[in-house]
């Protein structure tokens, strides 16, 4: 197969990477794509990193063997635990989603005070406080850690009194800061931004990881020559390590569209269950 005709393999730890999936549809349409969502284990956000390294990398291996030009590490957990690892390991281009998202927080912030919410690894990791601080060692950045952003998303609770409440509660702290910028540091979050917006304010820029990420995969694909030049409709396979009805229910609202076909394998071996 004709390099630039290969899919683009994106990777996640369950369902979240989809909003990055769906800004990376928006962006390249005429892409094919491949997205492997470890949904047998997750989350991923509170467990260590030696863990973390091994399903990434099982989580990887898989995709390579999709034949895929690039690979996207659509989950901010992975990517702020391992990704230089991964791109050393692989010899396709690898794309987290932690530096796109800092250099729009420090492309968008005003006042130099940026807020970060994620999970607790992710948060706990700093490398949102570094990403920034490599662009820009004068932003003074507020970071919080939101762990029940996740089971409401997938519960599809988006707006409703418990979404606002848990909103309000976490970000109260970081409103005081006076940020202006917020990165929303979880694949997972982009979902909540009406609710983020009604307790922040319109004041107060959100920096969505997916799209920055889209954007970079496009000026790789771009840069390295690798952009699908053939004709026909782009084709998207959907693979899960675990309850494919479920990714199936949450996913399709993620991504404003059907998924099918959704195949199981086990993120060990690679193969099919």
């Amino acid at each position: 197969m004709d390099t630039n005709e290969r899919p683009i393999g994106i990777f996640d730890s369950g369902i979240g990477g989809l909003t990055v999936a769906r800004e990376i549809m928006n962006h390249l349409p005429g892409e094919n794509l491949v997205y492997f969502g470890d949904t047998a284990r997750v989350p991923y956000g509170s467990k260590s990193k030696e863990t973390i390294t091994r399903f990434a990398f099982e989580g990887v291996n898989f995709l390579m063997k999709q034949a895929v030009k690039m690979i996207v590490i659509a989950c901010n957990t992975v990517s702020a635990t391992c990704l230089d690892e991964l791109q050393q390991a692989v010899p396709v281009p690898v794309v987290g989603v932690i530096e796109p998202g800092a250099r729009a927080a420090v492309n968008a912030t005003v006042n130099g005070v940026v807020g970060v919410i994620g999970t607790e690894r992710t948060i706990n990791s700093g490398a949102y406080i570094k990403a920034i601080h490599r662009l820009n060692s004068s932003i003074k950045i507020f970071s919080r850690a939101c762990p029940m952003f996740v089971p409401l998303v997938e519960e599809g609770w988006l707006d409703n009194e418990a979404a606002v409440f848990a909103a309000r509660t976490y970000l109260g702290p970081l409103k005081k800061e006076g940020i202006d910028t917020l990165v929303l540091a979880c694949t997972h979050y982009p979902l909540l931004k009406p609710t983020l917006r009604k307790v922040m304010g319109d004041q107060v820029f959100l920096v969505d990881s997916a799209m920055e990420t889209a954007r970079e995969v496009a000026r790789l694909l771009r840069e390295k020559s690798l952009a699908r030049t053939g004709g026909g409709p782009a084709t998207y396979r959907y693979f899960v390590s675990d309850n494919p009805a479920k990714f199936k229910e949450v996913g399709e609202r993620f991504l404003n569209r059907s998924i099918d076909p959704i195949s199981v394998i086990d993120p060990e071996t690679g193969a099919g269950r």
